[in-house]
């Protein structure tokens, strides 16, 4: 017999019996396989729906035998953190269900009472977390009808409507072709408002605008994109093809819960505000920053929030602006335009593109003409320890960063190999305090 080949016509001459035992095995997996999908489907309709109501959510002794012998005692209260932290018998409660929704540092109800916030920055849009004593200690609820989330790559364009049951962002938004109503689904056609005709078409464009219509977004060097006031993150599901990752976030603001529409739909994407504090990213993590109506007023406060930008630009990092200032002439659009030129020309961003409603510039590599201008006290350069310091909670600053030695800026590799390239932003991370801090954590949970 031919090595690697298990059976043959010679075998089976020399072997007649072998014919009827390889029926004979057939046979026996068939069956097996045909058993065991009668006793998933039997188990499948023994699934547990908890009753609704506000007193004690446990199941009936019988109905927990049928499921597999499980009985949840958990009931359902609007209980605080203590401290110690205390769990009783019965386990963690749950929240009542009009509590499907809540995000502890982002809970208007107690935001809306704090009286230092300025609110003129959107300081209140920003994550700002209650006191220990003032902490809900109870598990979340899902929604009513709640259904596991459709898979990737479907749920690029189709989620279960219960799930985010946020009818008014369709009213709002569906003319902009961001989000429809499909019986039981929700539909993403992929528009936004500044692309309603479809992202992938927008994409092109920019990768045009960068290239002088040569390549795409990945031949201009996008690799990692922040995308500002994303919407529902179509931009960023349509960058995935050409594999640029992208980081998403908006505020949770008139527009519902946005966020939730993009992790229901598989991108990733976190609720957050460019507002009076520093993204929570190193310095130098993006080839391009995406502004399309983001509603973000970077002509303000001398233009610290496209300092921001810089800060998380690399060199040669593109930023792009899709909103009325770069076309419109009409109101007071002209005026933020010329402001935010004069603020993008003082720290040395060339606009190398401007059509069709949107204008790109790209952050310079050579630091020569950012040292000019801070000479001509057009600029504030950074103190050079700011480079190294974490930025969670750090406040905005006013000022550049100044890349004397070039030789120290590092090339990242191309994509597969940066997945597991370590970047130098990350050796301001003390990995000793990260797991003592780990160890703390896992004291409290065994508590």
């Amino acid at each position: 017999m031919g090595r690697g080949r298990w059976w043959s016509p010679t075998s089976a001459a020399a072997e007649p019996r072998s014919v009827p035992l390889l029926l004979l095995g057939v046979a026996l997996v068939a069956a097996s396989f045909y058993a065991g999908a009668v006793v998933r489907s039997r188990s499948s309709s023994a699934l547990v729906s908890l009753p609704s109501g506000s007193g004690s959510r446990s199941l009936d002794p019988s109905r927990a035998q049928d499921a597999g012998s499980l009985k949840f005692t958990n009931r359902v209260s609007l209980s605080y953190r203590t401290t110690p932290i205390s769990v009783p018998d019965y386990g963690v409660a749950v929240c009542p269900l009009e509590y499907n929704e809540y995000i502890p540092c982002h809970d208007t109800s107690y935001t809306s009472k704090l009286k230092n916030l300025d609110r003129s920055r959107h300081e209140d849009l920003e994550s700002i977390c209650p006191p220990q004593e003032k902490c809900l200690f109870c598990l979340v609820p899902p929604p009513n009808d709640y259904k596991i989330p459709i898979r990737w790559p479907t749920s690029r364009d189709y989620v279960w409507r219960s799930n985010v049951n946020h009818s008014r962002l369709a009213e709002v938004k569906g003319g902009q072709n961001w989000v429809h109503e499909k019986g039981k689904l929700w539909w993403f056609p992929g528009g936004g408002t500044h692309f309603k005709h479809g992202a992938s078409e927008y994409i092109e464009r920019l990768g045009n605008m960068m290239t002088n219509s040569t390549g795409d977004l990945r031949m201009a060097g996008v690799v990692q994109v922040l995308d500002v006031g994303c919407g529902v993150a179509s931009f960023s599901a349509y960058l995935l093809p050409l594999d640029i990752h992208t980081m998403s976030f908006a505020p949770k603001d008139g527009h519902e819960n946005q966020i939730q529409f993009a992790l229901e739909r598989g991108i990733g994407a976190m609720i957050s505000a460019l507002a009076t504090k520093q993204l929570p990213y190193p310095g130098k993590s993006f080839e391009m920053v995406h502004c399309s109506r983001c509603r973000v007023d970077w002509h303000e406060n001398d233009g610290i929030l496209l300092k921001e930008v810089d800060r998380l630009l690399r060199p040669n990092g593109y930023f792009v602006y899709s909103a009325p200032p770069a076309y419109r002439k009409d109101k007071d659009f002209p005026v933020i335009w010329e402001k935010i030129m004069n603020i993008t020309t003082a720290m040395c961003w060339k606009l190398i593109a401007k059509h069709v409603q949107t204008a790109i510039w790209i952050k310079p590599e050579d630091q020569s003409c950012r040292q000019k201008n801070a000479d001509l006290k057009l600029l504030n350069i950074c103190d050079s320890s700011d480079d190294s310091s974490p930025s969670w909670k750090i406040p905005l600053m006013n000022c550049v960063r100044l890349n004397k030695d070039q030789s120290n800026i590092q090339k990242l590799p191309s994509r597969p190999d940066r997945l597991s390239f370590y970047s130098k932003s990350l050796e301001m991370i003390d990995g000793q305090k990260i797991f003592s801090n780990l160890k703390i954590v896992q004291n409290r949970h065994s508590i």
